[in-house]
This record gives structure tokens, sequence and C-alpha cells, in this order.
């Protein structure tokens, strides 16, 4: 089963002046990515990338050019979610057919699920697919809260490579950690517990503000957990902090991202309706805090 190790972005999907997919901006932006970022991996429609504003037509298209413009040079797990199991599974068999290394699954939201309903659904995908399936539980998000008892019962599931945790709780990834051991990674998902997670032994960050700042995402990562410099983590972590603290605070951090983008003269339009962009104190607290971040890497 594959690893996911190092940072992945999960990446915001370009719109053009019409509110329409901007294809040559999406592979701009992974091209980007690649090789100025120097991420691990690419995550395509996922909440970040706006998946329930797209159509099933733009997610597939959306998934075939990030495929194309990485050309295999780093691996790409698709975002797969749905409100029901039957239209989870089609987004997943897809994804595989198309060449994705993974899929990445959030609980179906709304519908505030038991376990026993989340272990079938998660279950029932992961015997749909072949590739690594990245369970992604954000209760914030979704309504439903997958428990570390139930993951430790889908962990026996040949397809189940990862949980991505954003519930916020330390806690809970040792109690993942604890309950199945080598059987699963954990990923963090939770942008404000990076270095944390790192120190205690979690290996890969699924990241939303790696589409703003992807160098110093992997910068952080390559102090935290290639070298264990934990003092010059710790520093370059504080000032890269606001921005994580504002995205997670705020929830906008499609908004933000694109607004930052824009910032640093990579635009990639709007966010799609019912979003829409930052307000004018938001744009101006996130201008201080990226002028910051660019403040300290001048001067390291």
């Amino acid at each position: 089963m594959a690893r996911f190790e190092g940072v992945y972005a999960v990446t915001c999907t370009p719109f053009d002046a019409d509110g329409e997919v901007d294809e040559a901006a999406l592979r701009r932006h992974i091209r980007w990515l690649l090789d100025a970022g120097g991420v691990r991996g690419i995550i395509p429609t996922g909440s970040t990338g706006e998946f329930a504003f797209l159509s099933e037509d733009e997610r597939r298209r959306v998934l075939e050019v990030t495929l194309d413009e990485a050309g295999g040079r780093t691996p790409v797990v698709s975002g797969a979610a749905a409100c029901s199991t039957r239209e989870t599974i089609r987004h997943a068999q897809y994804a595989e057919e198309a060449g994705a290394d993974g899929v990445m699954v959030v609980s179906p939201y709304y519908g505030h699920l038991s376990q026993e309903e989340l272990y079938r659904h998660f279950r029932s995908v992961a015997d749909s697919v072949a590739i690594p399936v990245i369970l992604y539980n954000n209760p914030g998000a979704s309504g439903s809260d997958v428990l570390a008892e139930t993951v430790a019962r889908l962990v026996d599931t040949q397809s189940i490579a990862a949980v991505k945790e954003s519930t916020g709780q330390m806690q809970r990834v040792n109690e993942i950690m604890r309950r199945c051991g080598e059987r699963v990674e954990v990923l963090c998902g939770c942008d404000t517990l990076p270095l944390e997670m790192f120190m205690m032994g979690v290996r890969g960050w699924v990241a939303a503000p790696a589409n703003t700042i992807p160098g110093e995402c992997v910068a952080l990562y390559t102090l935290a957990v290639e070298r264990q410099d934990y003092a010059a983590a710790r520093a370059l972590y504080d000032v890269l902090l606001p921005l994580f603290e504002l995205f997670e605070g705020s929830g906008q951090y499609v908004q933000l991202n694109k607004a930052a983008l824009q910032m640093l003269g990579r635009p990639i339009g709007d966010p799609r309706p019912p979003l829409l962009p930052v307000g004018e104190e938001q744009r101006a607290l996130l201008r201080m805090i990226l002028d910051g971040i660019h403040a300290y890497e001048g001067a390291r």
C-alpha cells in the first residue's frame, strides 16, 4: 500500500471571468506547485477545489487535466466525496479508471450518520476500487465524526490506506495511532496543528495553505520530519501560524487562497457562488500576514 508522506496540496479550481473552469490557469498552478513549491502530491476536487459547486463533468475534467499536467511526476489523489454511497463509488471508480493514484473521501455531509452507517459507507467505497483510499474525517464540515474505533474497523479493509484527521483533537490522533499502529497512516488535516502532529510521528500533511505558500509548507515539513530540527521548525511555524489560523478560524480557505494568489501575482479567478470573494478587512489582514512571511523569508 502506498505511503502518503510529505506535503500534499489540495488544489483550488481556477475559474475564468465567466465563471467557467480555466484549464490553462489550472495547468499553470499545478506546474508552480510542483516546480517552485516542491509539494509531494496533488489533490484536486477536494473541498478547497470547490467540488460541491462543480458538475460531474467538470470534476472529471479537472482530474483529467491535473493528471495530464502532473504527467506521472507526482501522485495525484482525487477528491471523490458525495452525499450518497452510490455517487461516491462512481467518482472513486472513475478516478481509478482515469489513472489517479488514490482517492480522498470525506463523510457524506448533512446526514449526521451513525458509526455503523459511516463504516458501511467507507467500506463500500473501499471495496469498489483497488487504489488507496484516504478516509477524510472532518466533522465540522460533514456533520459526522468517524471515531477511532470505526477507523480501526475500517483499516482491515484492503484499500483504506490513511486517515486525514481534521477534528483538531490531538488525543484523537494518539488514539488512532494506538488502536491501528502501522495499519493506517494518520495525515494532518488541521492546518493549525501540523508541527504538533509531526512531533507525534505524523509524516503526511494534506494542506490547504500549500496553494499559496507551498515552499514554506514544504520547508516546515522538512525541518520537523526529515531533519527533526524542532527549534528551526518552531521559528518558521510561528511566522506561518497567523495564516493557518486565519484559514481555519474563518473557514474561508477557498476565498482566502484565491485572494492570496491574486496578491502574489498568480491569479486563478474568484470562487464560484454561493462563495464570495473576501472583504476588504480580511484582505488587509491577509496582506499583512503575507508581507510578514515574505519579510521572514527574505531575512533567512
